[in-house]
């Protein structure tokens, strides 16, 4: 992992082209570094340079939630996330590109390899940042596919954890019923390190290897239509790879309900957010952007609470579904994205693929195993049960290694 002083001139060099960050103060960054040093203490993320998404309070930073309404907003105190990190060593570089509330309207962050694409979002500087080496560590988060899309899309490893289990105090709420904090990262075994730092455990090395083969379920989503073919293909033959490599791989194939997640999705998201955004609306409604306006804030803002309650309540029996689809399987193989990064900057791809792992609150890990036509990274998708993120990592770094 790259030192604060070398991430900084690395970042000197490209922010210009890529622009993933929103806050980034090198004095700032060194002073952190030096207090490190001086204090004596060692922790787990001794000296490595973190970017946190901002949507995230940074007590010595600005936390402006990708508007123009927050503008210079300081939070008096860490989010949770952020002090278990300092806690550990980390040293917080910055603020990361977020879209608007964390939502489709983009903010100004180009794909690190192709600065004519989109990175994703809405984590979009988190995952530029990454995939352009600026930093080896960011926090992003996930309310549809705010943390998989941009990992898949900027070549990275993305992190969406059990709902729940890393704590989201001092992040700004966009939708509390499927909203996690997501991990962006270079390898599976800085994933893991990082997850137990922040859910409070003195780290754990991964097993060497599975002690079984793992159990592999592929999966064409109700989704699966929207991937393009070489995507397609792509999964179909990483399938096939896993499965000579001993691997038990069988087809899974999820019940019919599930061809209904999307409006479900939509509509809790939607009514939770519009409320959520309340002030804003009241005080600053001519400063959203048209795209907010126009969608999820249309849709929240009419959706009944009727509405609301009953699509709560059918996620909720997706979820109980879920849990049967892991029966005989460890995890589920399916698309992180449509393929890859889509060309423009005035939205950031679709996140459908994201909607299963974030609607019924599995762990998710996207690995960067593909190319596509064009050269670029497209990831490919693992879930497991809920509570068996450690599961997750150790079968998501057998199929790293088995794919390369």
């Amino acid at each position: 992992m790259c030192s604060s002083d070398l991430c900084l001139d690395h970042i000197a060099a490209r922010e210009p082209q890529v622009e993933a960050w929103q806050f980034l103060d090198p004095d700032l960054v060194l002073k952190q570094a030096r207090a490190l040093d001086a204090s004596g203490k060692v922790g787990p993320l001794q000296g490595v340079p973190v970017g946190i998404k901002d949507i995230i309070d940074t007590a010595d930073m600005p936390t402006e939630y990708g508007t123009p309404i927050h503008k210079g907003h300081r939070p008096r105190i860490d989010a949770a996330v952020v002090a278990l990190t300092r806690r550990a060593g980390g040293i917080i570089m910055g603020k990361t590109v977020t879209t608007e509330f964390a939502n489709r309207h983009p903010g100004k962050t180009h794909h690190p390899m192709d600065h004519a694409r989109t990175p994703g979002g809405s984590s979009s500087g988190s995952a530029a940042a990454v995939g352009d080496s600026m930093v080896p560590l960011a926090v992003g988060t996930q309310t549809t596919g705010s943390t998989i899309r941009p990992a898949a899309y900027c070549g990275c490893v993305g992190y969406r954890p059990t709902w729940g289990d890393i704590r989201c105090h001092g992040v700004m709420e966009a939708s509390g019923s499927v909203d996690t904090v997501g991990l962006i990262a270079r390898s599976v075994e800085d994933i893991a390190l990082y997850r137990d730092v922040l859910i409070g455990m003195i780290p754990q090395p991964l097993a060497p290897k599975p002690i079984d083969p793992p159990r592999i379920g592929f999966c064409r989503t109700p989704f699966w239509s929207q991937c393009e073919p070489s995507t397609q293909q792509s999964l179909e033959a990483l399938a096939a790879t896993l499965a000579k490599a001993d691997a038990k791989v069988t087809e899974v194939t999820l019940p019919d309900a599930f061809n209904q997640i999307e409006d479900a999705h939509r509509w809790v998201t939607s009514f939770e957010f519009a409320r959520n955004r309340t002030w804003e609306i009241n005080h600053h409604y001519e400063k959203i952007s048209e795209t907010l306006r126009n969608n999820r804030l249309k849709d929240g803002l009419a959706c009944s609470f009727e509405k609301y309650r009953e699509s709560r309540a059918f996620l909720a029996r997706l979820r109980r579904m879920m849990h049967d689809v892991f029966r005989d399987i460890d995890v589920l193989l399916v698309p992180a994205a449509s393929g890859e990064a889509p060309v423009g900057l005035n939205a950031t791809g679709n996140a459908s693929h994201c909607l299963i792992g974030t609607s019924t609150h599995v762990p998710c890990m996207t690995l960067p195993l593909f190319k596509g036509p064009n050269g670029l990274p497209v990831g490919a998708q693992l879930m497991a049960a809920r509570n068996n993120d450690r599961l997750l990592f150790e079968v998501a770094r057998w199929v790293f290694g088995s794919a390369a």
